[in-house]
């Protein structure tokens, strides 16, 4: 169980570092269009081809892209499991300081008026 946690948390930090970089995430939003070869990737951003492979690295390691060597391309594709897991955690605290919230407003509209200072 705690591995699992620990897992989890480790998976949740590579995707967030991951998605900090602007770069890398205009990647995942052109890649969750449709697949592309790193060439086709790089392609509109003005840095190097190197570059690119190293930000497509990072996703690859926080498991948010899938390569495939074809030849001598590769073929890059998204891999939305991740993301989901991220999107997951995000709401589960959306949810959380939503019904904190709703309870103090509950309590500032309901409480007494002459408690009010």
């Amino acid at each position: 169980m705690i591995n699992r946690m620990v897992e989890y948390q480790r998976d949740l930090d590579a995707v967030f570092a991951a998605v900090a970089d602007p770069t890398r995430r205009a990647i995942l939003a052109a890649l969750a269009r449709k697949p592309a070869t790193v060439t086709e990737i790089a392609r509109p951003f003005p840095v190097s081809l190197n570059a690119i492979s190293k930000h497509l690295m990072v996703l690859e390691r926080a498991g948010l892209i899938r390569r495939r060597v074809v030849g001598r391309e590769h073929h890059c594709s998204i891999e939305p499991k991740r993301l989901r897991n991220a999107a997951a955690w995000f709401d589960h605290y959306r949810r959380f300081w939503e019904e904190r919230l709703d309870f103090l407003e509950h309590h500032l509209v309901t409480r007494p008026k002459n408690s009010r200072s």
